[in-house]
This record gives structure tokens, C-alpha cells and sequence, in this order.
């Protein structure tokens, strides 16, 4: 069952998509919100696979609130304004319901929705029983074989993620979350909006702060908890 929230600041929509919802068997709602800051307080008390999620609303637009959440949930955007299309593109967003949803349509957001789930955990069981040692990452013209161990950290620079290793600097368009994704879990943590850093690579901690190579990365609030946890196991 795929664990499903709606947010959208107007119940009558709320309404048709909680009915939608019920008539799937692959979905269960948990819950429904009109107001997204209530929403956001209820997401970090429970767990939640799949947000429905309206754009426009007034105390926080949706893609604020999945920016908030650290792009954490999967997502189906829904609005009645379809110059939103692109953004949700850009959120990587499972599927755009332009208001008023029809049923039909609904349907064939719960088979991409279904797709998506299957192929990331077909995704996470190969990775679990096969762990790659390398990826290819694009810079500039060429492409580069990237190996795990030969990363110290990942910094965020605009539009590209510079990975720094012990034989210098790599630009690359790749995004931070890109790279959240393929890497390790269990070798590699987000310090920062900024940072991703290895952990067999840390000299030592000092205060809110790593240090690689003497260079000193910033632990942010947002992700003091999770590195706290990584470094206890």
C-alpha cells in the first residue's frame, strides 16, 4: 500500500481526491489538509509515501512546502493552472492532474504512480545485493567514471556540484540530489544544502563543523540530526 496525503486549500477538491483515493487499492489515505504549514508540522511526525499536492495556495505554495520537506516524498502535483507544468518537471514529480481531475485521468496517474514505486524498489533491491563501486558523471564534453572511494565531498556551486577528490576538483551539472541518490547511503551523508561528505574521509569534527583535508564544511541545523546518527554506527 503506497501511504497517501492531500493537501490543498480547497476542501471540495480535497473531497473528489479523497474519493479517487479510496476507490484504489493500491493507495491508503492517511490524512488531508487545507492548510500546508499544518501539513508540513504532520509530515515529521508520520510516515508518508505520496503527497497529492495542490500548487497554489496562499500560507505556502506546494513547491515551497516540497522544498521544506527536503524533496523527500514522492509527488503528484494538482492545480487548475497549467502554466505550472515545468516546475513540477523540474521537482521531479511522478505526474501533473490538471483541476477539475477527472476519474479517468486519475487512473492513469495511479499506473504511473504504481511504475515509478515498482521501478524504485526493483532500483533499491539491486543496489542492496549488487553495491556499486563507480558511476559515470558528465563534465563538460566528457564523461567520467566517478569511484566511490576516491570522493572526499561534494560541494554545491549554482548550477553545478564540484566533486572534490585527492586528484583535484570535478564540475559537473549532476545535482545534489542526483548524487543523494546513487551514492551510498551508508558511506556518504548530507551535511548541508551544500555539502554531501564521505564519512571514512573525515579527519575529525569540531563543533558544527567537518574537516577533510583541512578544509572545514558546515553542519547545518536541517541535518545535524541524520549526520549525528551516521557517525554513531
Amino acid at each position: 500500500m503506497i501511504r497517501c496525503l492531500i493537501i490543498d486549500d480547497e476542501p471540495l477538491a480535497i473531497q473528489l481526491l479523497a474519493d479517487y483515493v479510496r476507490q484504489s487499492p493500491d493507495l491508503e489515505l492517511i490524512d488531508s489538509f487545507t492548510n500546508p504549514i499544518e501539513a508540513f508540522h504532520f509530515l515529521n511526525k508520520q510516515e508518508v509515501d505520496l503527497l497529492f499536492l495542490d500548487i497554489q495556495m496562499p500560507e505556502l505554495t506546494g513547491i515551497q512546502l516540497l522544498k521544506l520537506t527536503q524533496n523527500k516524498y514522492e509527488v503528484v502535483f494538482t492545480t487548475a493552472y497549467d502554466q505550472y507544468a515545468v516546475d513540477s518537471y523540474e521537482m521531479d514529480a511522478i505526474d501533473y492532474l490538471l483541476k477539475p481531475i477527472s476519474f479517468e485521468r486519475f487512473l492513469l496517474c495511479v499506473q504511473k504512480i504504481k511504475k515509478h514505486v515498482e521501478k524504485r524498489i526493483s532500483k533499491e533491491e539491486n543496489i542492496i545485493s549488487n553495491p556499486p563501486s563507480y558511476i559515470f558523471i558528465k563534465s563538460g564534453y566528457k564523461t567520467i567514471r566517478l569511484n566511490f572511494d576516491d570522493i572526499l565531498y561534494l560541494e554545491a556551486l549554482g548550477d553545478y556540484v564540484a566533486v572534490h577528490t585527492p586528484a583535484g576538483k570535478t564540475l559537473t551539472l549532476e545535482n545534489m540530489r542526483f548524487f543523494e541518490e546513487v551514492l551510498l547511503s551508508e558511506q556518504f551523508v548530507r551535511i548541508h544544502r551544500s555539502y554531501i561528505v564521505a564519512l571514512s574521509k573525515i579527519d575529525f569534527i569540531e563543533r558544527n563543523r567537518v574537516v577533510i583535508k583541512e578544509r572545514y564544511l558546515p553542519i547545518s541545523k536541517t541535518y545535524q540530526e541524520s549526520f549525528w546518527e551516521k557517525t554513531r554506527k
